[in-house]
């Protein structure tokens, strides 16, 4: 196998599939499988679980196949300098030449990486809050995740669910991944799906992203959201963004909140660190409801607050004790239940 490819090309293809790979496997399986057919490179990597193949274009020299280590390989091409990269395998060693520098690095045997697609997991074991729940609300898809301490939910107008009534339990990871390659995406561009009984298979441009799907029911987080809140707090969202970020500067550890006491034209925000001091912080807003004092892990108010839509956030609550909604103030396609923390 031998090719020539261009630096940063190669980069991304092997870092995306590099991804995939788990730190804590062994033998073929940490590497990267590495195909060239005439001008295109498939590299691939995978964890058992997660696969992510990225195809590229390059100049083919010699076709065939290697394995190679694969967090090694995609770090040699990244520190080369910028022009063409020459990568030559043989039957023990891949050789990585751009400029004066050269890599020499062993391979693995082809035939001891997995073969894809696999067979679904026999582990009942794997929690499902570690997946984000694809499921269809009225014929509109919807996504749902939780980690016990916060719900986000997000609905996609226009969207039909992707199995139908079938609702699929998709690892966070996978999801993960497919973020960073759709950042390399046109606005218009789409997203393609395959689903078989275990597996889902996202195709991203050049790149797809194959995933176990997670066996299990999924929590009925429909019972967790209140149908109403007696207090609404309307607030810019970069406004209070900023001064959370402001008062987080504070806090050390998972054990110090920020306290926000909701009150006729605004917020008082108060972050208090035994070690560090103290920090307070007033934002202007409109608050109808009962004043009252309320307190949050400040990472994820923060991340809440982040992921609303648009230039207005509305924090609804009902006592000090009870879940708020954070949501936009122009519509309610994403939602973000967060629990409080006990006020001292």
């Amino acid at each position: 196998m031998k090719f020539r490819s261009e630096r940063d090309a190669l980069v991304e293809a092997l870092s995306a599939a590099a991804r995939a790979v788990s730190t804590r496997a062994v033998g073929a399986t940490t590497g990267l499988h590495l195909l060239v057919k005439g001008n295109e490179l498939t590299a691939t990597g995978t964890d058992l679980d997660l696969t992510v193949r990225a195809v590229i274009e390059v100049i083919g020299i010699d076709d065939g196949e290697a394995v190679v280590p694969a967090r090694l390989a995609a770090d040699a091409v990244r520190h080369l300098e910028p022009g063409a990269v020459t990568i030559e395998a043989g039957d023990e060693k891949v050789e990585i030449a751009a400029a004066r520098s050269r890599f020499s690095l062993r391979t693995f045997q082809p035939g001891d990486f997995p073969t894809l697609p696999r067979a679904s997991s026999s582990d009942d074991a794997r929690p499902l809050l570690t997946g984000v729940l694809f499921t269809n609300e009225d014929g509109t898809l919807r996504l749902v995740a939780t980690d016990s301490y916060r719900l986000a939910l997000c609905d996609l107008p226009g969207r039909t669910a992707i199995a139908g009534d079938r609702d699929l339990l998709v690892p966070s990871r996978a999801l993960t991944e497919l973020q960073r390659l759709c950042g390399a995406l046109g606005d218009g561009d789409e997203i393609g799906v395959a689903l078989s009984d275990t597996e889902v298979t996202f195709v991203a441009g050049e790149a797809t992203i194959s995933s176990r799907l997670i066996e299990g029911a999924y929590p009925d987080y429909r019972q967790l959201i209140p149908a109403s809140y007696p207090n609404q707090l309307h607030l810019g969202k970069e406004t209070v963004l900023a001064a959370l970020r402001r008062a987080r500067l504070l806090v050390r550890d998972n054990t110090t909140s920020v306290r926000l006491t909701m009150r006729a034209g605004g917020v008082d925000l108060r972050v208090v660190s035994h070690d560090l001091g103290d920090v307070e912080e007033s934002v202007d807003g409109d608050f109808t409801g009962e004043e009252l004092t309320i307190a949050f892990n400040p990472t994820y108010l923060i991340d809440g607050v982040d992921a609303v839509p648009g230039d207005e956030v509305v924090i609804e609550t009902s006592d000090s004790a009870r879940p708020a909604m954070v949501r936009g103030a122009e519509h309610d396609t994403f939602r973000y239940l967060l629990m409080p923390v006990r006020v001292q």
